[in-house]
C-alpha cells in the first residue's frame, strides 16, 4: 500500500511537470525583467520624439504610427506605463496605460489603456510595430487619421476629416455657449471645452467604447470625471457631425451650451444626482434666450400632455437610455427641462443652482432630492412632483 502510494504521488508529480511544461512552452510567455525594462525604456525614448516633434527619433524607435496624426495636437504629455510584456521569440506583444495631457486644458493625464507589438533586430534592439487601443478601452481621435486642431476664445476644437472653416463653427458656438453658461452657473469652473469632431457617427461610438447605433440621433455627449475637481482631466465634448449637422443654426448652439454646462456642473455632479436634474439643469440652460416656446421646446411631452398622458413621476435614470425609443427619450430630457425651468421660475435662478449642488453633495442617491427639495425650496417631494405636473397642464395643455 505505501510503495502503490510513492508511485502514485510521483504519478501526480509528473503529471503536473508535463501540465506546466505544455502551458509555458505553447505561445507567449512573461516577459524577463530585463526585457521588460528594454521596452519601458524604449517607449520613454520614443514618447520624448513625440513631445519634441522628432520624426527622425521617433523612427528609429519603430513604425511611425500615429506620429502625423498627433502634429497638430498640442501635448504637454505623454508617458507609457508597462503593465505586462509577453514574449513569442523575437516578437512581444505589451500592454500598457498611455497617459497624456492636453496643454492649458487638462490639469491631470487622461489614462487610457493600449496594446503595442513589438519585434527585435538581430542585434537584440525592440521596435514598436503596433499601437492599438486595448480590449475594453475605446479609441482616440489620433487613431481615426490626422487631427487638426483650432483654438477659439474659450474652446480648442480637435476634428479629423473636417475642414478648418468648420471646427472653426464649432470654434464659434463653443465660445459662445461658454460665457452663456457662466453667467447663469458662476466662474467657479475651467471656463474652457474641449470638443472633439470625428468623421462620422462610426467614429464617434469609436471613441465611446460603444456601437454606434447607442448615439443614432444624438447630437453630442459629454465625458469626465463627475465630482471631479482640482486634478481632472478636462471633459470631452464629442460630437456626432451627422445629428448636429442637420440642425439648424439655433439647435447647434443649444446643444454646444447643454455639453458646457455639463462640463461646468462636473464638480458638483456626483452619484447622487439623477439623471433627470443634470440633463433637465443642462437643458435650461441651453434653452435660456433661444425664445422658444415650452412647446417647442418639448414637444413629445406637450403632445403626451395634450392626449391625457401626463407623466405621474419625473424620470428614472434609465428613461435616459441612448438606446430606447426615441420618443422616450425625449420625454425624459423635456421631463427634467420642465422640472428645473419651473424651479427657475418660481423660486428663481439663484435657487435652482443651489439645489443643484445641494443634492450633488449628498453622500448617496436616496434621499438626495428629497434633503435639497425640503432644505433649499422648502417643499416635499409628493407636493413638489405634484406641482410640476400642474405646471405642465398650465404651460404643455
Amino acid at each position: 500500500m505505501a510503495g502503490r502510494g510513492r508511485v502514485s504521488g510521483a504519478r501526480v508529480v509528473i503529471a503536473l511537470c508535463l501540465l506546466l511544461v505544455s502551458l509555458v512552452g505553447c505561445g507567449a510567455r512573461p516577459a524577463t525583467d530585463g526585457a521588460k525594462a528594454e521596452v519601458q525604456r524604449l517607449l520613454e525614448r520614443r514618447s520624448a520624439a513625440l513631445l519634441d516633434h522628432d520624426e527622425r527619433a521617433y523612427l528609429r524607435t519603430g513604425a511611425r504610427d500615429r506620429f502625423g496624426n498627433l502634429r497638430a495636437v498640442p501635448l504637454a504629455d505623454w508617458s507609457y506605463h508597462l503593465t505586462e510584456v509577453r514574449l513569442t521569440g523575437d516578437t512581444a506583444t505589451a500592454r500598457a496605460e498611455l497617459r497624456y495631457r492636453v496643454r492649458g486644458h487638462d490639469r491631470a493625464p487622461v489614462g487610457v489603456g493600449r496594446v503595442l507589438n513589438l519585434s527585435r533586430d538581430t542585434e537584440g534592439h525592440w521596435y514598436v510595430e503596433r499601437e492599438r487601443p486595448a480590449k475594453g478601452s475605446a479609441e482616440q481621435l489620433w487613431d481615426q487619421g490626422e487631427v487638426s486642431v483650432v483654438s477659439g476664445a474659450h474652446s480648442m476644437v480637435l476634428g479629423v476629416g473636417h475642414s478648418e472653416e468648420s471646427l472653426r463653427s464649432y470654434a464659434a458656438l463653443a465660445d459662445r455657449a461658454v460665457p452663456a453658461v457662466s453667467r447663469v452657473w458662476g466662474a467657479d469652473w475651467a471656463g474652457q471645452v474641449v470638443v472633439l469632431v470625428p468623421r462620422s457617427l462610426k467614429a464617434m461610438a469609436g471613441l465611446l467604447g460603444s456601437p454606434a447605433s447607442s448615439y443614432r440621433g444624438i447630437a453630442a455627449v459629454t465625458t469626465g470625471e463627475t465630482g471631479a475637481r482640482e486634478r481632472a482631466p478636462a471633459d470631452r465634448i464629442i460630437v456626432n457631425p451627422e445629428a448636429y449637422g442637420v440642425l439648424g443654426d439655433a439647435g447647434k448652439q443649444v446643444v454646444l451650451t447643454h455639453e458646457a454646462t455639463h462640463v461646468a456642473t462636473r464638480a458638483d455632479t456626483t452619484a447622487a444626482t439623477p439623471l433627470w436634474l443634470s440633463e433637465g439643469y443642462a437643458d435650461w440652460v441651453g434653452y435660456l434666450g433661444s425664445g422658444r416656446s415650452p412647446s417647442q421646446a418639448a414637444p413629445e411631452l406637450s403632445r403626451a400632455v395634450s392626449e391625457g398622458r401626463m407623466p405621474q413621476a419625473l424620470p428614472a435614470d434609465a428613461d435616459f437610455g441612448f438606446s430606447g425609443a426615441a420618443g422616450e427619450l425625449a420625454m425624459a430630457y423635456e421631463s427634467g427641462w420642465t422640472a428645473c425651468r419651473m424651479i427657475a421660475e418660481r423660486w428663481g435662478e439663484v435657487r435652482l443652482l443651489e439645489f443643484y449642488r445641494a443634492v450633488g453633495a449628498h453622500e448617496r442617491r436616496a434621499g438626495a432630492v428629497e434633503g435639497a427639495l425640503r432644505e433649499v425650496l422648502g417643499i416635499s417631494t409628493e407636493r413638489f412632483t405634484q406641482e410640476w405636473r400642474e405646471y405642465l397642464r398650465a404651460q404643455l395643455g
